[in-house]
């Protein structure tokens, strides 16, 4: 792990995001909410804010980070869903990794929710996709 120990906090803001690619049909279902596992982009927002508050758990020489603020949003497109996850800190290190693990999380979670609205006859999903998953800004503000 690096030793961040002398470094002084200061607010720290990081955003990343990805894509999900899926068939018209499910972004409908979505739209209308008649998903059956439920309402999709709520449960993402929660799965991908846990995982914002647990990535110092899944990544192993990721700092312990007290996060302040974190937020994903979506933006549907007629055959995506677009994810965005910004996160805040007052802390000597970075919040990217949670911002990018927020974003991954919402999308996978997403992808499993719908999945059986995706599938092709022989069990695979042709049309769905995720992708560009990247830290779209980062800052730090000294104070």
């Amino acid at each position: 792990m690096i030793d961040i120990g002398s470094k002084k906090p200061v607010e720290r803001v990081a955003s990343a995001g990805g894509t999900i690619r899926l068939r018209k049909s499910t972004i409908e279902s979505i739209r209308k909410s008649e998903v059956k596992k439920g309402d999709v982009l709520t449960v993402a927002r929660v799965a991908g804010l846990g995982a914002v508050k647990q990535t110092w758990s899944i990544i192993p020489y990721c700092h312990q980070i007290p996060v302040e603020a974190a937020d994903i949003s979506f933006e549907i497109r007629e055959d995506r869903i677009l994810v965005r996850c910004e996160v805040r800190a007052f802390y000597k290190t970075g919040v990217e990794m949670e911002a990018l693990a927020g974003a991954s999380v919402a999308l996978l979670t997403v992808w499993d929710m719908v999945k059986y609205l995706e599938k092709d006859d022989s069990g695979n999903y042709p049309e769905t996709g995720i992708s560009e998953i990247r830290v779209l800004s980062k800052t730090k503000m000294a104070k």
